[in-house]
């Protein structure tokens, strides 16, 4: 007679061998969630690498830096404008359909970039327009994106979640980063932007598929301007969120405008040549990865407390570029910034899973995600005039001191202390609480539970 375990390895006597188990998807991991993860992990991939092969493309037509600005300009204003508007729609509508539809705008307008620049018949304003597109197409896709991915999740694994799908994102964007540098160099820049209208394709099949039956159907309410205005109610009436929200206004800006233009002129000028600055970049998106791991295992109790204080470690690079730090000084400040940054960016889409609404999630991340960029063009525009007038130097150790300053003042919001991680992290229920109220029910520091912002 055979015993349970010799059973269990050899097959059951009766049935004969049994086949090889198959492994099973871990019970947060559901099907939402893994099209959403497979279909970010293809845009991404894609993306990144075109958002090198833009560049060159305008530069291999004739272009200047001025032209490369234009361009990027032209993605980055109809973002910014449109933003609100893709997070009101995304709460009226099922969001998936919105989701789908703007990757069928992304991937048109790729498609028509790849071939006018394969065809070498691009011309300035065709390449503008097609990224002014492209970034509408954006701002209407992110806010359902966020309200899908949040409502896809729930109960005591949400953090790990949010985690895996940052890496997972941030894994792909390292990837495509480094593949379409090389295929650019290979097949031009032409191709990969055709790799990118591809990749928008295929993640648009495949939220096509996505099942919002467990969603309830949205009452459309009393229009637009409506529904914007109930967003800015629960935005503004939640202090934790706005201040949050504000910081990273400036932060992000900041931040941007040191890495995008002093980092290049502090690499060309004091660490011989764009080499080093290329490995801090690198470093810095491993660390991402790094903190999403941790944040797959680390569940802190007060969830913006700890995040918060993640944020200063993001006065590091812009005083490391001061100084400035040799190259393997600058790569670890790099590395331990984007560790630094996920763990905020993981807590923070804890707190607004756990504290919104699941009907306003979009509305929401709309005015998050317009705080987060509404900035970024401005500071980027004056950095030059700031190095005129102040040097350098100094103008790179005041993008440090607006970190530390505007992060200790968060810190001083009672809410942004005090809010705690609950048993279940579902979706508030919509009355507006205050985070001091919500974190009652806390839970011990090693539960469950569960990007974005800055990432």
């Amino acid at each position: 007679m055979t015993s349970p375990a010799n059973a269990d390895a050899h097959g059951d006597a009766d049935t004969g061998p049994r086949r090889p188990r198959r492994p099973h998807r871990p019970p947060w991991a559901g099907r939402n969630y893994t099209l959403l993860t497979a279909a970010a992990i293809a845009t991404n991939l894609g993306s990144q690498g075109a958002l090198i092969a833009s560049a060159f493309a305008v530069l291999e037509l004739g272009g200047d830096a001025g032209d490369v600005g234009l361009v990027a300009a032209a993605r980055t204003i109809p973002l910014v404008l449109f933003l609100l508007v893709g997070g009101a729609l995304a709460d009226r509508l099922p969001r998936h359909r919105v989701m789908v539809a703007a990757n069928a705008v992304n991937c048109v307008s790729q498609a028509t970039f790849a071939a006018l620049v394969l065809t070498g018949d691009a011309r300035l304003w065709q390449m503008m327009a097609l990224a002014a597109l492209g970034g509408t197409g954006h701002a209407f896709f992110s806010p359902a994106s966020e309200g899908m991915l949040m409502s896809s999740v729930s109960g005591e694994q949400a953090a790990r979640a949010f985690a895996l799908y940052r890496m997972s994102m941030h894994g792909a964007g390292i990837g495509g980063a480094a593949l379409g540098g090389a295929l650019i160099a290979v097949i031009g820049p032409g191709w990969v932007l055709a790799v990118d209208a591809a990749a928008f394709l295929v993640a648009g099949a495949l939220r096509a598929f996505l099942d919002v039956s467990h969603i309830p159907p949205r009452e459309p309410g009393g229009g637009m301007i409506a529904d914007l205005r109930d967003g800015w109610r629960e935005f503004i009436g939640r202090p934790w969120l706005w201040t949050i929200v504000v910081q990273f206004a400036v932060v992000n800006a900041v931040v941007v405008a040191a890495e995008s233009v002093y980092g290049p002129l502090v690499a060309r000028d004091e660490l011989g040549g764009a080499g080093p600055w290329g490995l801090a970049l690198a470093a810095f998106g491993a660390g991402t990865v790094g903190g999403a791991l941790v944040m797959m295992r680390w569940k802190p109790r007060r969830l913006l407390l700890a995040g918060t204080l993640c944020v200063f470690p993001l006065a590091l690079p812009s005083a490391g570029l001061a100084i400035p730090l040799p190259g393997a000084g600058l790569a670890l400040v790099m590395f331990l910034t984007g560790l630094a940054v996920e763990v905020f960016g993981v807590s923070w889409m804890t707190a607004l899973h756990q504290e919104i609404a699941e009907e306003k999630l979009s509305r929401v991340s709309a005015y998050d995600m317009l705080g987060s960029i509404g900035m970024i063009p401005l500071a980027t525009a004056l950095a030059g005039p700031a190095e005129s007038a102040f040097g350098r130097t100094y103008a790179l150790w005041g993008c440090s001191a607006l970190v530390i300053l505007l992060t200790a003042a968060v810190l001083t919001v009672p809410d942004v202390r005090r809010l705690t991680r609950r048993d279940s992290t579902t979706p508030a229920a919509g009355t507006g609480k205050s985070a001091e109220s919500a974190g009652s029910a806390a839970v011990s520091a090693d539960a469950e539970g569960t990007v974005g912002r800055a990432g």
